[in-house]
């Protein structure tokens, strides 16, 4: 066996995963609410409001509101917040071991600067760890999913609506078991899953973020302890609300995470019918139903020239895929902690941005890969000439609706047209003259004689406009 010789990369900046390396473009835009920098500079903010909030209502005795200037002064320690920052931090935590309490220590080497050196110990008053970090992954989650993931996600439903609207009257072949079946329209089929992700996308619009801040095990006894006379429930909830957050008051030491198994339950939904969509234009793509257009200078395979392959969907099925083992067990960890806590929720809230990152790559992939495809207008006519067997449905229907009128003769309408059709090729000119032979009413039969497959799709075409409601 000949040995790899390899020269160490650990100590380069280089990415582990593929979101930080390959598909960092894609996903970029998570880094301002989803990294562990992120995460650091909302715990910065949330420590900084909540010294602000406690001077501001004069909690404490002793304590009287800042000025405006001092007031910026702290704000000004998050928006500063940069890389530098972060290997501040880093250097703190390397002595405290405890990411939290570097957040601390960094606000409160701060404040002489600003001239308020005797409050530091208001900085992190009546607070564990965990008062701030669920404030700040409710926040960093909130701002991932408010103004990254929703956007992407709603921009490419609104793709999906214009591409339902335009080929609403396109007719195609249905198939159900993958057999032919009634036909439908092109748009019609699309639109019933613009529809599907359009109902997602309203449940994660309306997703309450909770917080909470209420001390070591969520009964306010340090605060009490300390302070007996202020209204702490009070307190926590203005604090709370002030954050943009929705106030939990019933509390272990965590926050109980339910609120997040719920936006990742709906996500994961989407995620799933977006998969949907991906196998399905996949599989049209496969039988010609979609021509995909060529990327000038790309490459489809690396020994057959002629090759387009649908790439971008099979992409997006893998990081789909890859997302939703995440979320799913993102949300069931998180819903349970032993006793007032334990540390699980700690380790796998670190992978919410992993977790919606794979969802945003494949949003992504999916409208790249939709805005590469043309309608074969002439393959689904061609694929439904080939089957007038599907109009057995709509004969034996009219011979139903005849025998309810009192016309003769119309007995077994389902098993003569199963005789008829089951397992055979039936051409124009057979079902044609069949429907000759039944003795229907003048304006029954007008009516089936008319009837190709390519117009036989009900109201398919309409019904597209629910999409605008």
């Amino acid at each position: 066996m000949v040995e790899i010789a390899r020269t160490s990369l650990a100590n380069e900046s280089l990415a582990l995963t593929a979101l930080d390396g390959r598909y960092r473009a894609a996903v970029a835009p998570l880094v301002d609410y989803l990294s562990e920098a992120a995460l650091n500079r909302d715990r910065i903010h949330v420590e900084v409001e909540w010294l602000i909030h406690l001077t501001d209502n004069s909690v404490l005795p002793g304590t009287s509101p800042l000025t405006a200037e001092q007031k910026a002064a702290l704000r000004k320690i998050v928006t500063d917040f940069n890389a530098d920052s972060v290997q501040e931090l880093a250097e703190i935590e390397a002595v405290t071991v405890h990411d939290v309490k570097a957040v601390e220590y960094y606000i409160a080497n701060r404040l002489e600067g600003i001239g308020i050196a005797q409050l530091k110990p208001l900085v992190h008053f009546g607070c564990t760890s965990e008062d701030i970090n669920n404030l700040s992954y409710a926040l960093g989650v909130q701002g991932g999913v408010q103004q990254v993931w929703l956007p992407a996600a709603r921009d490419l439903v609104a793709q999906l609506t214009k591409m339902a609207e335009d080929s609403r009257d396109v007719p195609m072949l249905s198939r159900t078991h993958g057999q032919p079946a009634t036909p439908t329209t092109l748009g019609k089929e699309l639109a019933v899953l613009a529809w599907r992700l359009t109902r997602q996308l309203d449940r994660v619009e309306k997703t309450e973020y909770l917080g909470k801040i209420n001390g070591a095990t969520g009964t306010y006894a340090a605060h009490y302890a300390s302070v007996p006379n202020a209204d702490w429930q009070q307190i926590s909830q203005g604090f709370v609300e002030h954050l943009g957050l929705t106030w939990n008051p019933l509390t272990t030491q965590i926050e109980s995470h339910d609120w997040q198994a719920e936006v990742y339950a709906d996500i994961a939904r989407f995620n799933r019918i977006l998969h949907n969509l991906c196998t399905d234009v996949w599989s049209y793509i496969s039988i010609g139903y979609f021509a995909q257009i060529p990327v000038a200078g790309a490459t489809g395979s690396s020994t057959m020239p002629h090759k387009v392959n649908p790439i971008r969907f099979e992409n997006a099925e893998a990081n789909l895929e890859i997302s939703n083992g995440l979320l799913d067990t993102l949300g069931a960890t998180l819903v349970t902690s032993r006793w007032q806590r334990d540390l699980t929720d700690s380790s796998s809230q670190r992978n919410i941005g992993s977790a919606i990152g794979h969802s945003v790559l494949a949003i992504s992939n999916v409208a790249k890969g939709l805005d590469r495809l043309d309608v074969a207008e002439a393959v689904l006519a061609d694929d439904l000439d080939h089957n007038w067997e599907v109009l057995a449905e709509a004969i034996q229907m009219v011979m139903r609706a005849e025998a309810i009128a009192g016309v003769e003769g119309m007995d077994n309408p389902y098993e003569r047209l199963k005789d008829l059709t089951r397992g055979h090729r039936v051409d124009a000119a057979r079902l044609k003259e069949f429907v000759g032979e039944l003795g229907l009413s003048a304006e029954a039969e007008q009516r089936l004689q008319s009837l190709t497959p390519g117009t036989y799709n009900g109201i398919a075409s309409q019904l597209v406009d629910h999409l605008k409601k």
